[in-house]
């Protein structure tokens, strides 16, 4: 039941955090933040679960399974559990939302309670959606984290935060009800009467599904495939789906621009590796240059959007484009270190674009301006925050012993040697040219802003950060260099549950 508590204690702290004073919120929030650090690293200590869950032969560690409703002829139920794919995340997810409402104690000046409580309800929905394996309970999760990113960023955005929200909301809800559709039309041409993931993944494996709309068997698992992947698309976010990602960073306060690249991006990839990659290899490995094509796209066209940009925040916003374009590539690759490299990726890349996140708000927090022509020597008058902004931006460039290093190892090897990608090396050799732009940006950012003589366009003061605003920083420097040094702390798990995919996709 440690699931249950989990989710159960977020909801409540947010509730109590929403009602308590402001002047007393943000230590609140941080404390009660820290049961749920301290529940997964639990559960990471006591993992047991072998291979994948949603396929025969797999099991779930800390599972709860118990029928909750009855409706036109299908059960829904509380069905949560993880495996190695989904505790990863779980942790990362706890980790850095407690490290966000730490960073938030500065910039947050005003109506602290609502903020801190919708941060704390968004924490619980995104352990929801990492752990529910009932399609509706799992959507229920999906859509309601939706909720808390819209308030954060139209409340307490920038100058454009009701545009940015909107179109968040918008973009996002359109894939969704994309997405609903598609998997719908699978569940209610099989031969099952539950939305249990498991219990679709296993019906669609043996050939129970029957035409539709017109359509053939084939052809309606071709539609529902493409229709997932585009709603999933749009949250990951893959070029040309990603327009809506730029303005919500740029407008969102630091903390929910630290949580929407840390965590919210990761739902889509994490849903296309549950859905699409598992439930519809066959689908997958037919289309598996079209999708490879998608994530090069996105890997090359992210990097050189962030290579023309002005605004630090602009500039991290792209790069995560480009980086969820690795962990698609890695999916389609259908071998071990491919998508066992991807799923390390949407961990790597949470703790390296939170923490760039973070910098850069600390340095606005000071500055009071994110533009790259309004400042230069920031070094010598923030020393310690410069010095993790390099060290951050050196693991978007893949430093060895850095976790963005080894996650990217592993996605290169996995898709050089994939045998469903059509001429797979070229497509790896492209997306490797992509970590040549990372690299051209960020130390053109760096040069100009970081080094040199100090100069700023703005009235106000530089001086050093308070502790509370580098101390996050530090732990996720920190994490990433032992995730780099030690990948194995979560590959190996990793490993083990991707590995049943790879028979079914026809990887290796």
């Amino acid at each position: 039941m440690i699931i249950e508590a989990l989710i159960g204690f977020t909801f409540l702290a947010a509730l109590v955090v929403m009602l308590a004073p402001d002047e007393y919120a943000g230590r609140l929030a941080f404390g009660l933040s820290l049961l749920p650090v301290v529940g997964s690293l639990y559960m990471w200590s006591q993992f047991d679960a072998t291979g994948n869950a949603l396929l025969e032969g797999g099991s779930l560690a800390f599972e709860t399974q118990v029928p909750w409703l009855t409706a036109a002829g299908y059960q829904i139920q509380w069905f949560v559990g993880v495996d190695g794919i989904s505790l990863p995340l779980i942790v990362l997810a706890t980790v850095l939302s407690s490290l966000a409402i730490l960073s938030a104690w500065t910039p947050i000046d005003s109506r602290q309670s609502q903020f801190f409580g919708l941060m704390l309800f968004m924490e619980a929905n995104l352990l929801g959606v990492f752990t529910a394996l009932d399609f509706f309970l799992w959507f229920v999760f999906w859509e309601a984290v939706l909720v808390p990113m819209y308030f954060l960023i139209a409340i307490w955005g920038g100058p454009r935060r009701k545009y940015a929200a909107i179109k968040f909301f918008v973009y996002t809800n359109i894939a969704s009800l994309i997405m609903f559709i598609g998997f719908m039309a699978l569940v209610f041409n099989l031969d099952v009467n539950t939305f249990g993931l498991p219990a679709v993944a296993v019906a669609l494996r043996s050939g129970g599904l029957s035409g539709a709309f017109g359509l053939s068997p084939t052809a309606l698992k071709t539609a529902a495939f493409a229709a997932m992947f585009l709603g999933f698309a749009v949250k990951v976010p893959v070029v040309p789906f990603h327009t809506w990602l730029p303005d919500a960073h740029v407008e969102a306060p630091t903390p929910a621009s630290v949580m929407l690249a840390g965590v919210l991006l990761k739902m889509g990839t994490y849903a296309l590796l549950r859905f699409n990659f598992t439930m519809l290899p066959d689908v997958a490995t037919q289309y598996a240059g079209v999708i490879a094509i998608f994530a090069v796209v996105s890997v090359i066209y992210g990097a050189l959007l962030a290579l023309a940009q002005q605004d630090l925040k602009r500039i991290v916003a792209y790069s995560s484009v480009s980086s969820m374009g690795y962990v698609i590539l890695g999916l389609v690759a259908y071998t071990q270190l491919g998508v066992g490299g991807a799923t390390f990726q949407m961990v790597a890349h949470g703790l390296i674009s939170g923490l760039m996140f973070m910098a850069v708000g600390v340095i606005y927090n000071v500055t009071h301006t994110r533009m790259v022509g309004d400042m230069s020597g920031m070094a010598d008058r923030m020393p310690v925050t410069v010095g993790i902004l390099v060290a951050g931006a050196f693991g978007y460039m893949g430093l060895p012993l850095m976790a963005g290093f080894a996650a990217e190892y592993f996605i290169f090897q996995g898709a050089f040697a994939s045998s469903v990608i059509p001429v797979a090396p070229l497509f790896t050799a492209v997306a490797m040219f992509g970590i040549v732009i990372v690299a051209g940006y960020l130390l053109l950012a760096m040069q100009r802003t970081l080094f040199g003589p100090f100069r700023l366009e703005t009235d106000y003061e530089v001086t050093r950060a308070e502790l509370h605003d580098t101390l996050p920083l530090m732990v996720l420097l920190l994490c990433t260099i032992a995730l780099g040094v030690a990948p194995d702390i979560f590959f190996t798990m990793i490993k083990e549950a991707v590995t049943p995919i790879l028979a079914i996709g026809g990887g290796a």
